[in-house]
């Protein structure tokens, strides 16, 4: 099982699509996707308030929008490896 963070905040039209991408690779990759709420934690606001959405992998890597299916496979199958 492979866990992502992927950040976010309420009313955010981008990553509502980030998080639909997300939902068709959960069952072929066996994915835990852990939605953050940055606007409940001020260093998130600052770190991530104009790049949202961001996923993050388990190696601390990061995925900044945009971002495809195909780069989250990528990344997904770098870990693997």
């Amino acid at each position: 099982m492979i866990s992502l963070t992927l950040y976010t905040t309420a009313g955010c039209h981008l990553c509502d699509l980030a998080d639909d991408i997300l939902k068709t690779l959960v069952d072929h990759y066996s994915l835990t996707i852990i939605h953050t709420e940055i606007g409940d934690d001020d260093a998130l606001v600052e770190r991530y308030g104009v790049r949202i959405p961001v996923l993050k992998f388990p190696d601390d890597s990061e995925l900044g929008w945009p971002f495809e299916r195909q780069d989250i496979e990528n990344k997904i199958n770098h870990q693997q490896a």
